[in-house]
C-alpha cells in the first residue's frame, strides 16, 4: 500500500447560501473534486487511485496553517477577496507562499485567487483586469504542456474572476490562455501547478454566484445573461483534479 497523499487545503473564503449548506466550506468542495479526480485516475491510468488525506485550514479568520513536515502538498483555494490587497491575512498568506516556494519537498497547487497569490509571491503583477469579468464555463487554449497535463486538446473550465496575473514568472511554464486572460495556468515540474479557472465549481455553485452578484449589482445584465447561458455546459474540472493529483504523485 502506498502512503496517502497528504494535501493541506488553505480555505481563502467561505461559500454562500445553498453551497454553504451543502458543503460547509470550500475544503469540502475540493474534497469532492479530488475524490472524483482520484476515480478518474483509477479509470484512465489503471489501478493508480491514490488514497487522500485532506486537512483544511481557515487562513482568513483563524489564520491557521499546516506544518510543512505534515503534508505533501498545499492547495490555495479561490476567494472573493482581492489577491493584491494589503489585508494582514493576505500578506501572511503571501509570506507563507514565499516560504513554500523557497523549499523543494512540499508541492503547491493554486486555484483562481490561489493562482494569483502564487503569482504575487513570485513578484509578478497581479491586479484588476482591463478586459472585464470572465465567468461560467469558458474555453482555455492549452499549450503543449497543458494538453499533456490535462489530457485534453482544449479545456472547458468554470471561471469567476475580474483579477488576473499579468505576466508569467520567468521560471514558469505556461499551461494556456483565454480571450480575457493571458495567464490561465502555471507549472513548474515537481514544484507548482495553478489554474485561473475553478475546476471545483459545479453548475449549481456558479449559478448561485451569478444570481447573487447580479442581484447586488456587481454583475451587469449582460455579464449575468452571458454567464447563465454557459453555466450548464460540460466542463473538464475532473480532468484538472486528476492532473493535480498526478502532479503530487509524480517524481
Amino acid at each position: 500500500m502506498k502512503p496517502p497523499l497528504r494535501i493541506a487545503i488553505l480555505e481563502c473564503d467561505t461559500p454562500i447560501g445553498k453551497t454553504k449548506a451543502k458543503y460547509g466550506g470550500y475544503g469540502n468542495v475540493f474534497k469532492a473534486l479530488l475524490e472524483a479526480g482520484a476515480e478518474h485516475l483509477d479509470q484512465k491510468d489503471g489501478g493508480t487511485k491514490p488514497e487522500l488525506e485532506l486537512t483544511y485550514y481557515d487562513v482568513v479568520d483563524a489564520q491557521t496553517y499546516p506544518r510543512l513536515e505534515d503534508v505533501d502538498a498545499v492547495l490555495l483555494t479561490g476567494s472573493r477577496h482581492n489577491s493584491f490587497d494589503p489585508d494582514p491575512w493576505i500578506l501572511r498568506l503571501v509570506a507563507f507562499t514565499k516560504a513554500l516556494l523557497a523549499q523543494t519537498r512540499v508541492r503547491i497547487i493554486g486555484v483562481c485567487f490561489g493562482h494569483q497569490i502564487i503569482g504575487r509571491a513570485m513578484d509578478v503583477k497581479v491586479d484588476r483586469s482591463d478586459r472585464g469579468w470572465e465567468v461560467s464555463v469558458t474555453p482555455m487554449r492549452l499549450t503543449g504542456k497543458g494538453r499533456e497535463l490535462f489530457g485534453v486538446q482544449e479545456l472547458e473550465i468554470h471561471q469567476m474572476h475580474h483579477d488576473i496575473v499579468y505576466t508569467y514568472p520567468p521560471s514558469v511554464t505556461s499551461l494556456g490562455d483565454s480571450d480575457r486572460c493571458d495567464v490561465q495556468g502555471m507549472y513548474i515540474k515537481d514544484r507548482l501547478i495553478t489554474v485561473q479557472g475553478h475546476p471545483e465549481f459545479t453548475g449549481d455553485i456558479v449559478e448561485e454566484l451569478l444570481e447573487k452578484r447580479h442581484e447586488s449589482g456587481i454583475f451587469t445584465d449582460a455579464v449575468y445573461e452571458d454567464g447563465m447561458a454557459r453555466v450548464r455546459k460540460p466542463h473538464d474540472g475532473v480532468a484538472v483534479g486528476a492532473a493535480f493529483l498526478r502532479f503530487v504523485m509524480e517524481g
